[in-house]
């Protein structure tokens, strides 16, 4: 199991630099940040965007792995995305990850103009926004007429410094982003219950999870794929549940998720009052010390 975390892009950069730098220190696996206009209560507040953050860090780490968790079709469009991926990618030489799903209702859903989609609307479109990025990812030229996105023409050269192309970890519950997953992921990601994951009972979280973990393994069947072959992510936040209380809690949290599947854990790093409000030495102690007491 490996432990990663999710930096939001809220620090001016002669900050947040050393956020991004102190979390290679810790050692995680891959440091993710929200690819969004602007987030729930930080809507008002300092809101940078994902992939110039994501850049910097790049050129001030050496080793931890960097990538959105997530990107949708919220506000991109494959053919612009696919082009600052392969750069971020050549910037880091080789350590993007792309987390992306389909994009919900929140504040950037309504910012370029269009009315808030449909959850089918949002499926429709995630359809086909990701077989094409995974195109213009791996192909040097890549035209494609849809009925949400197209390309003409369109050039990637020299493509990725990853091959075939970045990996793509796949935000899905529902059985057509699921499918997406098993035929194009690397990747699986999921935050809990998409229905109301606060209302959902401590003891009954790791269910949710495991009926999820079910459904990718079918999809994955049905594709001919070996569901072994993902990597299965569980981002931390949107639960009732509080591992970052202590490294025991931790401990015990991450115990029970690896038994289900689980293969990365990410952690939100503390922001005063905020949601994500915690203890900064507990969660420093989580990072060095969690896994190795799990096991792990």
């Amino acid at each position: 199991m490996r432990l990663s975390t999710v930096i939001l892009p809220i620090h001016r950069w002669s900050e947040g630099q050393k956020i991004w730098q102190r979390a290679e220190d810790l050692g995680f696996h891959a440091a993710y940040t929200y690819d969004h206009l602007s987030w729930r209560s930080f809507r008002d507040r300092p809101w940078f965007g994902a992939v110039p953050t994501l850049t910097a860090a790049a050129a001030a780490t050496e080793s931890i792995r960097l990538g959105t968790l997530v990107t949708s079709p919220n506000f991109r469009h494959p053919v612009t995305l696919a082009k600052e991926l392969v750069t971020l990618d050549d910037v880091s030489q080789g350590r993007v990850t792309v987390g992306i799903g389909a994009g919900g209702t929140g504040f950037d859903a309504t910012a370029l103009g269009q009315q808030a989609w449909s959850g089918k609307e949002r499926a429709d479109r995630f359809a086909e926004f990701v077989p094409l990025l995974d195109k213009l990812l791996r192909q040097d030229t890549t035209t494609e007429t849809g009925q949400y996105y197209s390309a003409v023409e369109a050039r990637n050269i020299p493509g990725c410094v990853q091959r075939p192309r970045v990996p793509l970890y796949v935000a899905a519950t529902g059985p057509r982003g699921l499918r997406l997953a098993a035929e194009h992921g690397q990747g699986w990601v999921t935050y809990g219950d998409p229905k109301g994951p606060a209302d959902v009972p401590v003891a009954q979280a790791p269910d949710v999870i495991a009926a999820q973990l079910a459904k990718l393994g079918a999809a994955c069947a049905a594709r001919g794929r070996d569901a072994a072959e993902l990597e299965k992510v569980l981002l931390q936040g949107s639960t009732a549940e509080r591992p970052l209380e202590s490294v025991d809690a931790f401990v015990d949290w991450a115990g029970t998720y690896r038994e289900l599947g689980i293969t990365e854990l990410v952690i939100h790093w503390p922001v005063p009052d905020s949601v994500f409000e915690g203890d900064l030495a507990v969660f420093e102690r989580i990072a060095t010390e969690g896994l190795a007491q799990l096991g792990g």
